[in-house]
């Protein structure tokens, strides 16, 4: 009788009972090394379990941060970048004085800039958000090995917003509304005054302040391009001039 007994307890035993006496032989680093193997080998969905484990049943033990942290990563990986802005948000959150704290800014800004389109003239709103999330830096986290990337990405999302200024500017430049035009382009010069696209947009100041009869600014525009950019200084003198033309003609 206690032989089948003891059968009928192996054979309905169920694989949660065995995965449940698996962990509890397993350490904490153990569990979590689990949790890593999996996200390494792109499971994902066994990787947050594992790490939300870990995260839940052993709170005070220093595997649950890294267990925390680990969990945007996974959704980092599975390009879920709302999730894993969520995620590295809310660890930045419990714990701002954290070691790899600029590990957690760096992948903050990158969920963002992951999001962002590469077309200029789609919705930069992501763009933003990134730079955002960079801002300072270098001046933060002067030792991180995360610096120069983040400074290159940096330069490449003010460069992106510049010429999403440019977009509009042109945008309406073909509506004739130069009004709109100079403003947008003034806008780009102030903010993105270190923009390798600059010219264009003085160029833009050029012909806008032209069409509207302030020849001083559009004078000024050329005589601005002419060191820097001599090649756009002379095609705004040109345009420059057929505006006039066009602007005094009788009757126009």
């Amino acid at each position: 009788m206690l032989r089948l007994f003891i059968i009928a307890a192996f054979l309905f035993a169920t694989p949660a009972d065995g995965a449940r006496k698996e962990r509890k032989r397993l350490t904490v680093k153990e569990q979590y090394d689990l949790g890593v193997k999996y996200m390494n080998r792109g499971r994902y969905i066994k990787a947050i379990e594992q790490f939300n484990r870990v995260r839940n049943y052993h709170r005070d033990d220093p595997h649950s941060i890294k267990a925390e942290l680990a969990i945007g990563d996974v959704y980092f990986k599975k390009a879920e970048w709302d999730q894993a802005k969520m995620a590295y948000d809310e660890f930045a959150r419990m714990h701002p004085r954290h070691e790899n704290m600029d590990y957690v800014t760096f992948r903050i800004g990158m969920t963002s800039f992951k999001k962002a389109p590469k077309r200029v003239g789609r919705d930069q709103t992501p763009t933003r958000y990134a730079l955002n999330a960079w801002r300072g830096f270098a001046a933060k986290y002067p030792d991180s090995e995360y610096k120069e990337e983040v400074e290159e990405l940096l330069t490449l999302c003010r460069e992106r917003m510049a010429l999403k200024q440019l977009w509009i500017a042109r945008f309406y430049k073909r509506r004739g509304a130069w009004a709109a035009v100079e403003k947008r382009a003034a806008g780009m010069a102030t903010r993105y005054a270190d923009s390798e696209h600059l010219p264009l947009s003085i160029e833009l100041i050029g012909e806008a302040s032209a069409w509207q009869g302030n020849d001083d600014a559009a004078d000024m525009a050329i005589k601005r391009l002419e060191e820097d950019a001599p090649e756009v200084a002379k095609r705004l003198a040109s345009e420059v001039e057929k505006i006039r033309a066009k602007r005094d003609k009788p009757g126009a």
